[in-house]
């Protein structure tokens, strides 16, 4: 292998700082999303029309796959490149629709928690908002002939009590037109698919408005799944909430969870993903990876496709990237190994938002300040300083959107070392537990009544994981976002 020349490794290494939005689909636009979504054949059976509930924890890629169905209209590439049952549907014949988020044409928080207040004893509140915006989502396949009136499509769509209220005013005519064009639907063997997603954020940091909304959608589909044979629902959900939620929401959920699917990562798909990135970020990363012994397929919509059959088919492109140990020899161990252990959750899970963003940061760390050495791009501690920057961008991300109260988890944890006892993890979360738990959301709550109950929560959602002991660890994805160190760790350099 020819050496490694200065003025080439600034440019890979510049690539790789740069090789995907920061690993978030929503910040890429359409071409880019194209080059950098990886059809993942275990995830094909989140399209099969029958699954109405698909399953995932935070980063597993749940909106990446509504975006590649909803928005670009990838699927038949998707079955193409996946094949097996998938490509028996016939996605051509697929039409799928965003029930939420909707944008401008859905309430905003504020909305949502008032309309909710003041539909307190009406049990249906939340059933009928989920109907009324289905209605509207569905305008224009839907035959409008025998309407009275006009008014529910016509209202803006912020103005929620309006537009439930028109919703009443109809009496049975929207279900009469939702039974026709599903029998138009059946007729012409075509299939609209109604996907949900970003559950987990309506309400904000009010936890009852968004248990609420998603409850009445469930009930919603839970009743007209089987009336409705071509008219889908598709509910992307994350696991804690499924988990947490399962026997409140009751047989609601059992229905539609009987034949779920379930967003999860392995190592080989991990790796896949990220060498996806990697070779159609550029030409010069391209030729980097088959220098590695790396092969691809070319396809006329996902670009280049590797052919990793198992994850140690990456290994050659990672130990020349980043080296064969994470020091001078395995003591420091495998650096193959190392990069998905160090970014996994409490529960196990390794996420595709965090390995890219793990690569990219410590590009951006050895362009600012080299260190490698032997021809590769990236040095361990380039590597071990971009593991603190994931770890507190990752934080701060899930303080944005899913869980605005965790601030307040910092605020009363940061300094302490870990592992501790639980009774230690309680008593310093128990600290001002009527005090503020988000400066700037001011009524931001965390979900439990006490210490104890959050302490669970944490461990569910993946913060904190438990010992063989018992003691509370917290996994280094969120170390260093939430101030903690590790008991007898060795100081970075």
């Amino acid at each position: 292998m020819s050496r490694l020349q200065q003025e080439e490794r600034i440019v890979l290494l510049s690539d790789l700082a740069s090789m995907g939005s920061s690993g978030i689909a929503e910040n890429e636009n359409a071409a880019t999303f194209r080059q950098t979504f990886y059809p993942v054949a275990e995830h094909s059976r989140a399209f099969d029309p029958d699954v109405a509930l698909v399953v995932g924890s935070r980063g597993s890629g749940k909106s990446e796959l509504f975006r590649a169905v909803v928005r670009e209209k990838l699927l038949p590439a998707i079955a193409r490149v996946s094949g097996g049952q998938l490509s028996r549907l016939m996605p051509q014949q697929i039409d799928w629709v965003a029930g939420h988020p909707l944008e401008r044409e859905f309430p905003d928080m504020s909305g949502l928690r008032r309309y909710f207040s003041e539909h307190q004893s009406d049990p249906d509140a939340s059933v009928d908002l989920w109907r009324a915006y289905l209605l509207r989502t569905l305008t224009g396949h839907l035959d409008l002939a025998g309407f009275r009136s006009r008014s529910l499509f016509e209202s803006q769509g912020a103005d929620v009590e309006a537009i439930v209220r028109n919703l009443g005013d109809l009496g049975n005519q929207p279900v009469l037109a939702l039974d026709r064009l599903d029998q138009t639907l059946e007729g012409s063997q075509r299939w609209i698919i109604v996907s949900y997603d970003e559950l987990d954020v309506i309400g904000g940091y009010d936890w009852h408005s968004m248990v609420q909304s998603i409850h009445g959608l469930i009930s919603f589909w839970a009743n007209n799944a089987r009336r409705w044979k071509r008219i889908r629902p598709k509910i992307f959900l994350r696991t804690d909430l499924f988990r947490r939620h399962a026997q409140s929401f009751g047989a609601d959920l059992i229905k539609l969870a009987a034949n779920r699917a379930e967003i999860t990562w392995s190592d080989r798909n991990l790796y896949g993903m990220l060498v996806k990135r990697l070779a159609n970020a550029s030409e010069d990363l391209r030729r980097y990876c088959e220098a590695a012994r790396v092969r691809f397929e070319q396809d006329v919509d996902l670009a280049l496709i590797p052919l990793i059959g198992k994850s140690p088919d990456a290994r050659p492109l990672i130990e020349r990237i980043a080296g064969q140990y994470m020091g001078a020899n395995l003591k420091k161990g495998r650096t193959f190994a190392w990069l998905l252990t160090h970014i996994r959750d409490g529960n196990g899970h390794a996420m595709p938002r965090a390995l890219v963003r793990l690569i990219e940061k410590a590009a951006s760390q050895e362009l600012e300040r080299p260190l490698a050495t032997y021809n590769r791009l990236l040095d361990p501690r380039s590597l071990r300083r971009a593991l603190d920057d994931v770890s507190k961008e990752h934080v701060l991300e899930v303080n944005t959107h899913e869980l605005p109260w965790l601030p307040g988890v910092k605020d009363r944890l940061e300094g302490s070392g870990v592992p501790m006892l639980r009774r230690e993890a309680e008593r310093l979360l128990s600290r001002g537990w009527d005090d503020s738990w988000n400066i700037t959301q001011p009524c931001a709550r965390p979900p439990a009544n006490a210490a104890t109950e959050l302490v669970t929560q944490l461990t569910e959602i993946g913060v904190f994981r438990v010992r063989p002991d018992g003691r509370i660890d917290v996994p280094d994805l969120f170390m260093a976002g939430l101030g903690l160190s590790r008991k007898g760790g060795v100081r970075k350099r």
